[in-house]
């Protein structure tokens, strides 16, 4: 199904189906994805496995089950496993024939638990070793929430951080790897294939103390499987999780993943780095392995290092690439996520200015002093996925997004480095489905910072713009405060939508922003509303001297997170009288409440220590302080399941605004955390902000309508 629009607007956004990263089959000739779109008119969300092929572009359904979800190729056929959540919590793992549809899929097994974030590596040609995600009990058993005993009481009790994580209070249960294989038997006499069949499974971290994947936003991302065994992350278990961000490398090594007891994790880690690791992956051939570790602990901005691993039989073999003398790093700039490729190449997913670009390394490093990766040439926009194309392959298959495309697909090869070989798959067309245009509608700009430094903003102007008219200014402030605006997709804060009413929207990248070099990340320490602030003023002004369409005398500015506290900020600075209206989502009023959030090493880092040994410094740059001088009409939105920064923020900026008789709206979703992801919920959110801005700026009031939507 595709969506075309008249006109950009949230419902259009929200409609539009969602696509996963492509997943290629082994002979490279078909990707697997998944696909789910929200209907309003029915008020539910539909999901359903795809297979695409490659050479044709074309599209067919695998499945359309509604509690269908991970596919994965199993063996080097067409054959595809996947997880479908069954009766009372239960999970049954299905396998069918993406090649052969004709072929119905069946259930291999049913497993009595939620679980998640498969992943399968063929063992032999009739063994498929699989790990999957569910929750453990203290006693190592997989928990089912809907057949465990219940409490008559509602009440908890904790003598140790956390309390609460994220948008959820904490448990005795906790993540687990678990391992099995998938059998193959011989065909009966009716069938022309065997089936397989799924073992037992085991807590490969049973009684270890460690947690993996690391919450709340960990997956498959924080493990790897190969045919010698498993590679993960997990934090230190000896250390309390709300205070550091320790987290190490280990490997647990299994022969035939039927082992009922698995052999102790063994650590691999780099003495000078104490910091969070991410991005475990396996060599090609499952003897060495690479991973990403931060250095310092506490820091969850830190430039993250690549750490090879040479030998998995060696704890002591982990060494840093592109070390220096200087222990800062040859590369000022922070890799994501890494992938080994098949051509004995690293290949690393990076912020780089703006967007995420792709880099390569080879595995085994040279011998001399200064060399740098080298960029893999990728469509525009961000990449945030990366696999071989085909098994045994060089090229790659890269998923990526931009400020106008929701999925992109495209084959690259990395010998060719500024040739991008073919896109195979827009899902939107480039953004024409939803009558967008990256050319016509994105300008990358820069302008002189507070310092002698330039500062980088991105532009996305109306589908209609015109030179000779004027046009008000949405000023989109990110949050963080170490992230970035990059040319990538979003269902949340996506800036089309806002230039789709009429705006010219304009998304700096100030001090603390990732992707421009770790200095300029690691400048915002202690200077909340120091230079960042300087920095937005600066932008402010170079738009009023250079950008001639855009109306300054009817600006809005917007934010949420550190975002939300940048512009509660605003709003007690002479800065703030720039603006018609302001809207904060989820920001901070008073930083010295920050002690009330979850991962208390995030204000500790920035605030140079404890609070009770550095209040001034937690103060400093509170837009408490500044309450007397608030006076633009202000839109406040906090969500009551956001424990990162509590309800209590926004409660008590809007109790200011209210006090004061300053125009204010207060916004809240009881079942939203710091995000806001339900697709109703969503729809509610833009209509509110966007009414909230227009109203102010002169634009015409946003109505949902369904009429302006076509599915074909």
């Amino acid at each position: 199904m595709t969506v075309r629009a008249t006109k950009f607007t949230p419902e259009v956004l929200l409609r539009a189906p969602r696509r996963s990263a492509g997943l290629p089959s082994p002979d490279g000739k078909l990707v697997l994805f998944t696909l789910s779109t929200y209907s309003f008119e029915t008020h539910k969300t539909t999901s359903e496995i795809n297979v695409l092929d490659v050479e044709t572009g074309t599209s067919v359904q695998c499945t359309g089950a509604e509690r269908d979800k991970e596919p994965n190729w199993i063996g080097v056929g067409t054959e595809v496993a996947w997880l479908r959540s069954g009766e009372n919590g239960s999970t049954k793992l299905m396998v069918g024939d993406a090649g052969d549809l004709s072929r119905p899929p069946y259930a291999l097994g049913t497993v009595d638990a939620p679980i998640s974030n498969l992943k399968v590596r063929p063992l032999n040609d009739e063994t498929i070793a699989i790990v999957v995600v569910g929750q453990a009990t203290v006693d190592g058993e997989l928990y089912n929430p809907e057949t465990a005993s219940k409490s008559h009481s509602t009440g908890r009790e904790f003598s140790e951080l956390f309390v609460r994580h994220w948008d959820t209070y904490l448990t005795s249960n906790r993540n687990s790897l678990f391992y099995g294989t998938l059998k193959k038997s011989e065909p009966h006499i009716t069938e022309s294939f065997g089936r397989y069949s799924l073992s037992r499974l085991t807590n490969a971290l049973r009684g270890t103390g460690l947690q993996s994947p690391i919450p709340p936003f960990g997956g498959t991302d924080n493990y790897d499987i190969s045919d010698n065994g498993i590679v993960l992350v997990a934090k230190d278990p000896a250390l309390n999780p709300a205070t550091t961000t320790k987290s190490d490398f280990y490997f647990i090594p299994l022969s035939s993943f039927t082992e009922r007891s698995p052999p102790k994790p063994q650590r691999f880690s780099l003495d000078y780095s104490k910091g969070a690791s991410s991005s475990p992956t396996f060599s090609p051939d499952g003897k060495k392995a690479v991973f990403l570790q931060m250095q310092h602990n506490g820091y969850e901005s830190d430039r993250n290092r690549i750490v090879l691993i040479e030998n998995l039989t060696n704890p002591s073999s982990a060494v840093e690439i592109l070390v220096s003398s200087t222990n800062k790093g040859q590369w000022n700039l922070s890799p994501s996520s890494v992938l080994w490729g098949n051509d004995n190449h690293l290949y690393l997913q990076c912020e780089d200015a703006g967007r995420v670009s792709l880099f390569r390394i080879p595995a085994k490093p040279p011998k001399q002093d200064y060399w740098f990766p080298e960029q893999v040439e990728t469509p525009q926009g961000s990449v945030f996925d990366v696999r071989p194309a085909a098994a045994g392959s060089s090229q790659l298959l890269i998923s990526s997004t931009s400020l106008v495309d929701s999925s992109t697909y495209s084959i690259t090869d990395p010998e060719h480095l500024d040739k991008l070989e073919k896109v195979i798959s827009s899902l939107s067309k480039n953004g024409s489905v939803f009558g967008l245009s990256y050319k016509k509608q994105v300008e990358h700009i820069y302008f002189k910072g507070a310092g002698d430094y330039t500062v980088h903003a991105l532009v996305v102007k109306p589908s209609t713009f015109s030179k000779d008219k004027k046009y008000p200014l949405a000023y989109l402030i990110h949050g963080g405060p170490q992230g970035a605006w990059d040319n990538s997709w979003s269902t949340r804060w996506n800036p089309a939508v806002f230039a789709e009413q009429g705006y010219v929207v304009v998304c700096p990248n100030p001090t603390g922003s990732t992707g421009f070099g770790q200095e300029f990340v690691d400048a915002i320490k202690g200077q909340w509303g120091g230079r960042p602030f300087d920095d937005l003023i600066k932008g402010f002004e170079h738009i009023e001297a250079n950008m001639p369409y855009v109306d300054t005398s009817r600006a809005v500015a917007l934010g949420a997170s550190y975002g939300g506290f940048m512009v509660n900020y605003i709003q007690g600075q002479p800065f703030g009288r720039k603006f018609k209206a302001l809207v904060t989502h989820d920001g901070v009023f008073s930083i010295t409440n920050q002690i009330a959030t979850d991962e208390l090493y995030f204000p500790e880092h920035d605030f140079g220590g404890t609070l009770w040994e550095h209040r001034d410094e937690w103060e400093r740059w509170s837009p408490s302080r500044y309450a007397g001088n608030w006076a633009t009409p202000h839109l406040i939105i906090h969500n009551e399941l956001d424990y990162r920064l509590p309800i209590s923020e926004g409660l008590a900026a809007f109790n200011v605004l209210q006090r004061k008789g300053i125009e204010s709206k207060f916004l809240s979703f009881p079942d939203e955390n710091h995000w806001v992801l339900k697709p109703e919920n969503s729809l509610h959110w833009h209509t509110v902000v966007l009414n909230w801005i227009n109203k102010y700026v002169g634009l015409p009031e946003y109505q949902p309508s369904s009429s302006l939507v076509t599915q074909v």
